[in-house]
């Protein structure tokens, strides 16, 4: 018989660890310990001195104030036992989120909308502003008849070849004469009846008036010097030119705007080209003109050709305004369509070919280019007139203006009335 030591009685063993044990739930063993988030004990207290109590354990039946439920089968972050993503499973984010404020966002899209337009549009106008090219100085323009109602520009198509290369010069059939002369002028007057166009043939028979050269500032006394009108410009250029327009028909120009020959072509280019009806066949080896009769979209290098033929039409000179009057329309017509101005594919291009090449006075803005490119649009929509300065011959190849006509006509411009006098 064997004695067991009482250390080893397994009636002694009680809640000790061991196996063998008679007790049928040792230490509450089968239920899961909870712990007890109870207060802190004060410093210095609890069952082993300065260590803090440890929380206590109970037996899972949520008696102690917090139960984790496991016991239950209650999820962590989803009350009443739900599953995520099933009633009450989100936790209660989706009850506890707000509706989304439509008529807020609504609001704050418009504001960042217009103000992306706002500072669009401000820096356009100042890229724009900068570059055009105010070299023309109408200060230096002495004795000028007085301002009348609305607004005069003098328009100048020149025969510039400045910046052009060789094969430019080839191309648009231009030459490479040095310097510049007029190769077409008109008078643009913008108003409340309407704009009125009207072509100053080149050939013009004009007197040449006193003026201060516009680079040596040296006074010239008139001597009644009769010359063509596109003379004037050679001889001292725009100031020149306006000074001669303004003595021989007593309208004050307000503007002046010149394009040359390069600068013509890359604006029609840039717009896509320019829808015209051409009244005839025309062929001319000087300008470069191979064109059919009929309706056809012309290029830069068709375009400028177009407007500079004068040989191969009956008319001649005259001809040539008239066919330069109904382009420079249908071009301003062009560009503003929506389809130029809302594409800056098409806008940005046009306004840089345009502005980068037109010469102005100093004190022309956008506002004024835009009113006479609005106002030539006018003219080809049938708003406007469109005519030639009235003529009543012609004397050793000069042809020579009715006065009578051109009296009446300038003060029906000055007045703002309605243009009932007929050119030819």
């Amino acid at each position: 018989m064997t004695d067991w030591p009482e250390a080893r009685s397994d009636d002694n063993r009680g809640g000790r660890y061991g196996r063998g044990s008679a007790s049928a739930q040792p230490e509450g063993a089968r239920v899961m310990r909870q712990v007890r988030r109870g207060p802190a004990a004060p410093p210095g207290q609890g069952a082993y001195g300065g260590v803090p109590q440890q929380p206590s354990y109970v037996d899972g039946h949520g008696s102690g104030g917090y139960d984790s439920g496991y016991n239950t089968g209650q999820v962590y972050g989803t009350p009443g036992g739900g599953a995520p993503g099933g009633p009450g499973g989100d936790g209660g984010y989706a009850s506890q989120r707000p509706a989304p404020d439509w008529r807020r966002r609504i609001k704050w899209t418009a504001i960042t909308v217009a103000t992306v337009l706002v500072v669009t549009t401000v820096g356009t106008y100042f890229w724009a502003d900068s570059k055009l090219n105010r070299e023309v100085d109408l200060s230096k323009v002495i004795e000028r008849p007085e301002k009348g109602e609305g607004t005069n520009y003098l328009i100048v198509g020149s025969d510039s070849r400045e910046g052009m290369t060789a094969e430019d010069k080839k191309k648009l059939h231009t030459g490479s004469a040095d310097g510049k002369r007029t190769d077409s002028m008109m008078i643009l007057h913008t108003g409340d009846n309407g704009p009125t166009l009207i072509s100053l043939p080149r050939d013009s028979n004009v007197e040449i008036p006193s003026f201060v050269g516009s680079e040596s500032g040296k006074s010239y006394p008139g001597t009644g010097r009769q010359v063509k009108l596109n003379a004037a410009y050679a001889e001292d250029g725009p100031e020149l030119l306006v000074r001669t327009v303004e003595f021989n028909t007593g309208l004050h120009i307000d503007h002046y705007v010149e394009i040359g020959f390069g600068g013509f072509a890359s604006i029609v280019d840039a717009v896509g080209g320019v829808e015209m009806d051409i009244p005839q066949d025309i062929k001319d080896t000087k300008s470069g003109a191979d064109l059919k009769k009929g309706k056809q979209t012309l290029n830069g290098e068709e375009a400028l050709a177009f407007v500079r033929t004068r040989y191969a039409l009956a008319g001649s000179d005259l001809d040539r305004t008239k066919n330069q009057q109904k382009f420079l329309s249908a071009l301003a017509n062009q560009v503003a369509t929506p389809g130029t101005v809302l594409n800056p594919f098409k806008l940005y291009p046009t306004m840089g070919a345009g502005l980068d090449s037109l010469i102005v006075d100093k004190e022309m803005g956008l506002f004024d280019l835009a009113d006479m490119f609005w106002s030539m649009k006018g003219v080809s929509g049938g708003e406007g007139t469109s005519m030639n300065m009235p003529i009543a011959g012609s004397t050793g190849g000069n042809l020579l203006w009715d006065k009578t006509k051109v009296k009446q006509l300038v003060s029906q411009l000055n007045n703002d009335e309605k243009v009932t006098v007929k050119g030819d």
